[in-house]
């Protein structure tokens, strides 16, 4: 055999790495073709050490039953949870973990949470009717449901075609409150959601109504829609997405754990997938602004 006359042979040159694991398990692979003493002598590793390692990767794996545990939670949360969501869940369970092993966890089964990227749909038509003043001023927190509502309009292409939506989210608890999808982002799709959330509301319950300075929302059937009912609008400020920046926060969410995720092909399927996922944002996703 080459290797016993003392060359290096070129199939193990791999053994030149760092990492007393990764060394263990190259000479775990080659020791059946080449003597143990040669592959310790290259990889620079006490045969002490190189049984002791071994033990440790013979060993049952202890965070089995975790690893397990931390997969479901993923799978549970449509594969959009992050260490800290799976964490969350799995303190609810009665596991007793860190946030750290949790991640490093994560990490080695391959799970991660989606990067959000942000491609919005700008409504903004020019100066067409009237503005209304920025009421909210970001202050989006509040104590109690159907007080501060947020609305906007979003675009996805499906196959050929394009659909928009027009949600309300209610800024207490981010439920969904009604939400409508439609071939155009016209006035009276975005009004029809908003009558249907009008519709859900307690006697006294006259919520504030956000949004940006979409030309939906600068309709005089938008607005008389508001000043029947009682509700006062507020509009961002022209050219600052933050001021409604719990609208722009579910939008990224939707169509990172859903829509980039499922790829709806079809309408149907669309609107189906939809229809699906804000029952789960609803009524199952971790919020945990609210703990």
């Amino acid at each position: 055999m080459a290797a016993r006359g003392g060359r290096v042979p070129g199939k193990i040159a791999s053994l030149e790495i760092t990492g007393t694991t990764l060394k263990v398990r190259a000479i775990e692979d080659l020791k059946a073709h080449y003597p143990l003493r040669l592959l310790l002598q290259i990889a620079e590793l006490p045969r002490s050490t190189f049984y002791d390692h071994r033990n440790r990767l013979k060993r049952a794996d202890r965070h089995a039953e975790l690893k397990e545990a931390i997969g479901q939670a993923y799978a549970d949360g449509r594969g959009s949870y992050g260490h800290q969501r799976v964490l969350a869940i799995l303190l609810r369970q009665g596991w007793r973990v860190s946030k750290k092993t949790v991640l490093k966890l994560m990490r080695a089964l391959g799970l991660q949470c989606p990067v959000r990227r942000r491609k919005r749909y700008n409504s903004f038509r020019g100066e067409l009717g009237e503005a209304a003043e920025n009421v909210l001023n970001r202050q989006f927190a509040t104590e109690a449901r159907h007080t501060k509502w947020a609305t906007d309009v979003t675009e996805f292409r499906v196959g050929n075609a394009k659909v928009y939506l027009s949600p309300t989210l209610d800024l207490f608890d981010n439920r969904i409150v009604s939400a409508t999808a439609g071939a155009s982002p016209s006035v009276k799709m975005v009004t029809d959601g908003l009558r249907t959330a009008i519709d859900r509301l307690e006697p006294g319950e006259k919520p504030l109504v956000h949004s940006d300075q979409g030309f939906q929302y600068r309709h005089a059937l938008w607005q008389n829609t508001l000043s029947e009912a009682g509700l006062t609008q507020s509009m961002s400020r022209k050219g600052t997405c933050l001021d409604n920046a719990a609208m722009e926060g579910f939008f990224s969410h939707l169509k990172e754990e859903w829509f980039r995720v499922q790829q709806p092909e079809t309408l149907e399927d669309f609107h189906a997938g939809l229809a699906g996922y804000l029952q789960w944002w609803n009524t199952t996703r971790i919020q945990q602004r609210l703990g």
